[in-house]
C-alpha cells in the first residue's frame, strides 16, 4: 500500500508515501481541530530505536509552524529529519495550516561557488519527490546533480517536491557535485524559484525555453530573491531547447542573460514536436544539435546533449556520447547512475590525443620563447588554431586530472 499527498477536505492534509517498497520517505496526516492540543500517533520500524527522536522532531516542526491544536498521524519508512519536515510542512499546508511559515532544517555550509565554467560532463537527474536517491547521489560521482520539479514529478506533487528539493538545497552535502534545479514552466517556475533560491542552488535549469522573454523573466526573479535574501553568489542559467521554434531562437535565447553559462537539448520532446522518430543514430536531431553546438561556442557557453534513455544499452550509450563529443558537445544528462563512467570515459580526451597536444604546446612555448613567428612538429608546421586546439585539450585533460 502507498500513500500520497492528496488534500483530503477542509482542515486536513496528507502528505508523503508509506509502503513496502518506500524508503527515506514517510506519510503525515494532519487533521485540524479548535482545541484538545496536539495528538500524534507514529509507526515505523526503527521505532526502538528513533521513536523519540522522530516523534520530537515532529512536535518541534509542529511549533515552527505554529500548529497547536491538530490530530497527527505518521507512518515512517526511515526518513532523516530534512524529509520530516518536509512532509508535515506540505501535509499542514495542505489542511490550510501554518501559512506563511517555514520548517527549514538548520542549513549546512553552502560549498564553494560554481565557475562559470567549471566541468559538466554529467547530470544526474533526480526525481525531485523521491528522498530515498538524495543521500547517496554524490557517491556516484557526476559532475552534478539535478534536483527535478518537472517532468519527473506528478502535477499533484509540484508543491511536496518544492518543499522537499528546498529542505534539500539545506540539508544534503552533494560534495563535489554542481546542485542543479530544473523548476518547471512558467508560470509555475516562478513558484518554484520562490523556494529554491533562497537557498543558492549554483544552476537553475530552464525547460521547454523557447522565446528569450522566458529567460529574461526566469533571469529577473532570481535577482529579485536573491537581493531581498542578500544572496551575492551566482546562479547560473541553462535553457533547455525543446521544440523547432526554441532551436530557430537559440541565437537569442544565449543572450538573454549573462548568467546563461550553457544550451541543452530535450530530444524526446523536440523530436515528438516534429512528428519524427528518435533514432538511435540521431540523425533526425543533427541540424538542432549541430546549430545548438555553433551558438554556444559563439556565445562562449558550454553545449550540453540531452539524456540517453535507454539505461540497458551501455555499447549504444558510449557511441551516442563518443559522438556528441566528436559534434563538439562538452557533456550529456543521465537518468541512471550506472551511466555516469560511460559518459566521463567517452568524454575524456584519449591519451594520444594528449600526448600529440602536449607536443603540440610545448612546441609552441619554446617558438614564443625563441622569438619565433613560425610553430613547428618535427616536418609539420603548426598554425594558431591548432595550437589553440591543443590549448584547450590540455587544460580540459587537467581539470578532468588525466593530465
Amino acid at each position: 500500500m502507498t500513500a500520497s499527498g492528496q488534500e483530503k477536505s477542509a482542515g486536513s492534509g496528507e502528505a508523503g508515501h508509506c509502503g513496502r517498497d518506500v524508503r527515506s520517505d514517510l506519510h503525515v496526516a494532519i487533521e485540524a481541530r479548535d482545541g484538545g492540543g496536539l495528538e500524534i500517533t507514529m509507526q515505523s520500524r526503527v521505532a526502538p530505536y528513533y521513536g523519540e527522536s522522530i516523534l520530537a522532531h515532529a512536535r518541534q516542526v509542529l511549533e515552527v509552524l505554529s500548529i497547536k491544536h491538530a490530530r497527527v498521524e505518521i507512518r515512517d519508512e526511515g526518513a532523516l529529519p530534512f524529509v520530516i519536515s518536509a512532509r508535515i510542512e506540505t501535509a499542514a499546508r495542505r489542511a490550510g495550516l501554518g501559512l506563511g511559515r517555514k520548517a527549514s532544517p538548520e542549513r549546512i555550509p553552502l560549498p564553494e561557488p560554481s565557475p562559470r565554467e567549471r566541468l559538466r560532463r554529467s547530470r544526474l537527474y533526480l526525481p525531485g519527490s523521491e528522498p530515498k536517491y538524495f543521500i547517496n547521489a554524490a557517491l556516484h560521482e557526476p559532475d552534478a546533480v539535478i534536483l527535478d520539479l518537472e517532468d519527473s514529478v506528478h502535477h499533484a506533487e509540484k508543491d511536496a517536491a518544492r518543499i522537499l528539493v528546498r529542505n534539500t538545497l539545506r540539508a544534503v552535502d552533494f560534495g563535489k557535485c554542481e546542485r542543479m534545479v530544473r523548476i518547471n514552466q512558467l508560470p509555475m517556475g516562478l513558484e518554484d524559484l520562490a523556494e529554491i533560491v533562497p537557498e543558492s542552488p549554483d544552476l537553475v535549469l530552464l525547460p521547454k525555453a523557447e522565446l528569450p522573454q522566458q529567460v529574461a523573466e526566469i533571469d529577473r526573479m532570481i535577482g529579485e530573491l536573491k537581493g531581498r535574501y542578500g544572496i551575492t553568489r551566482p546562479i547560473w542559467l541553462m535553457p533547455i531547447l525543446e521544440s523547432a521554434l526554441s532551436i530557430e531562437n537559440a541565437s537569442a535565447i544565449a543572450q538573454a542573460s549573462k548568467n546563461v553559462v550553457a544550451l541543452t537539448i530535450g530530444l524526446e520532446d523536440y523530436t515528438a514536436d516534429l512528428g519524427v522518430a528518435k533514432t538511435p543514430e540521431g540523425r533526425e536531431s543533427l541540424y538542432a544539435r549541430s546549430r545548438l553546438v555553433n551558438i554556444a561556442g559563439a556565445f562562449g557557453m558550454q553545449a550540453i546533449d540531452s539524456v540517453f534513455g535507454d539505461v540497458a544499452d551501455v555499447e549504444g550509450l558510449r557511441r551516442w556520447a563518443e559522438s556528441s563529443r566528436a559534434l563538439g558537445f562538452e557533456g550529456m544528462g543521465c537518468i541512471h547512475p550506472g551511466q555516469i563512467p560511460v559518459i566521463h570515459a567517452a568524454f575524456a580526451p584519449s591519451q594520444a590525443e594528449i600526448e600529440k597536444a602536449t607536443k603540440i604546446v610545448a612546441a609552441f612555448e619554446e617558438a614564443q620563447q625563441r622569438g619565433l613567428g613560425v610553430v613547428s612538429l618535427g616536418s609539420k608546421m603548426i598554425d594558431s588554431p591548432v595550437v589553440q586546439r591543443a590549448q584547450k585539450l590540455v587544460e580540459l585533460a587537467k581539470r578532468m586530472g588525466t593530465a
